[in-house]
């Protein structure tokens, strides 16, 4: 009978990669509560979907400098002390967060800054963390290990709005529990990253130094025409079709006088894609025998396209929750083939700068996407800035395969960047 729950052969083969996956499903969940916590307060503080929306921007900044300069850093130096400085960073930055909460401090720029700077430790500790898996685990089991990382982080994106929901709703407004969780759960992360033996980059390293080096990773990306498509569709997906930003403002329409039931609403909300993501995940092991990888990324955006848009377009909370939850399961599926064709067309000396272009584009377009759904609905209204991003996801990807479509034919067992 074929294998139809996820294969676990990465977690048993490697004990870094399983100390490592654990570490990160754990933080998953205590980032997604601040993450959810953040914009709930800037919403609680302003009423504006807007405002959250600048959220993204003030993340999206630092993440494009430091994300390509990160990847630069990961072709040069060691790849485990890397992923422990920022992990160490990005625990300073929730220590900040609960402690203007403890204090009360009610700044919206604040918060603003925080976010920057731990966007900019993110951005320089994703692309090592990314390319240590292929050494920890081989390339033929990156399918799967990449489906183990994706259900991780779906576990996380339930888990933690859920969560970070309830102790809000159950503090009475306060956000300092979720700030709190996300400290001790970077203490996991920590310890992980301290266990790993010394992962240098492999092959000849870059022989030019800084912005340089960046240039000869983009100049590498130029030419290579399967993963630049693997960029562009998911840029188009996010950018045009992720509605995070206007949870608040949809779950107080639903609840407008009741602060702990729209807390909830938003827990709900953000948490069901990763619901789907994380179903889609435990029933992965099918996608470890896909060979046409290209093809089954752009069917799963315009899936993820089709399923935002008709979110929109509904007025029950819980049929919402389920259309986000479809529209979760198809990102999953183009998430694991998108880093599956990243970390096997790339050769080892190039693989720390690619995986800081894939963290510019995965981490940013959604933070992008925050300010387009954010403006749109400042503009229009929610409802038309959530339709119209669904429908304009599925366009802009059409065009895109029309431009390339020899990505529709990228074969997994022989690839070709």
């Amino acid at each position: 009978m074929p294998r139809l729950f996820a294969d676990l052969t990465p977690l048993k083969v490697s004990k870094d990669y399983r100390r490592i996956w654990t570490a990160l499903s754990i933080s998953n969940i205590g980032q997604q509560m601040t993450a959810l916590a953040v914009g709930f307060q800037v919403y609680n503080l302003t009423h504006s979907s807007f405002a959250v929306g600048l959220v993204g921007l003030f993340q999206l900044v630092p993440l494009i400098g430091f994300g390509l300069y990160g990847g630069m850093l990961s072709d040069v130096h060691d790849r485990r002390m890397l992923g422990l400085v920022t992990a160490l960073g990005l625990m300073a930055c929730s220590v900040a967060l609960l402690t203007q909460s403890l204090l009360d401090v009610g700044s919206v720029a604040l918060l603003y800054l925080v976010v920057a700077v731990q966007s900019a430790f993110f951005a320089v500790g994703n692309p090592a963390r990314s390319s240590i898996i292929p050494r920890l685990v081989g390339r033929d089991l990156l399918p799967a290990a990449n489906a183990l990382g994706m259900l991780a982080w779906s576990v996380g994106f339930t888990m933690g709005p859920l969560l970070g929901g309830a102790v809000i709703a159950a503090s009475g407004g306060s956000f300092a529990p979720a700030y709190a969780v996300d400290v001790l759960a970077f203490t996991v992360v920590v310890y992980a990253m301290w266990r790993l033996p010394a992962i240098l980059p492999e092959g000849e390293t870059p022989t030019k130094a800084g912005w340089a080096a960046v240039r000869d990773g983009i100049t590498f990306l130029r030419d290579k025409k399967n993963l630049q498509m693997s960029f562009y569709v998911d840029i188009a997906a996010m950018v045009f079709g992720m509605p995070r930003a206007l949870f608040p403002a949809i779950a107080f329409a639903f609840y407008p006088d009741d602060l702990a039931m729209a807390a909830t609403a938003v827990g709900l909300l953000s948490a069901a894609p990763a619901v789907g993501a994380a179903i889609s995940g435990v029933f992965s092991a099918p996608l470890g025998h896909v060979r046409r990888q290209g093809l089954a990324v752009v069917l799963s955006v315009f899936a993820w396209g089709l399923s935002i848009a008709v979110f929109g377009l509904v007025h029950s909370l819980w049929v919402a929750c389920v259309f986000l939850a479809i529209a979760g399961a198809a990102d999953n599926v183009s998430a694991i083939f998108r880093s599956t064709i990243l970390q096997s067309a790339t050769p080892d000396e190039y693989r720390g700068r690619l995986q800081g272009i894939f963290t510019v584009v995965v981490a940013g377009g959604p933070r992008l996407g925050d300010l387009e759904s954010g403006t749109v609905a400042a503009l229009f209204g929610e409802t038309f800035s959530v339709v119209s991003g669904g429908i304009a996801c599925i366009v802009v990807t059409g065009a895109l395969v029309a431009a390339m479509p020899q990505f529709l034919s990228y074969d997994g067992k022989h690839p070709v960047p």
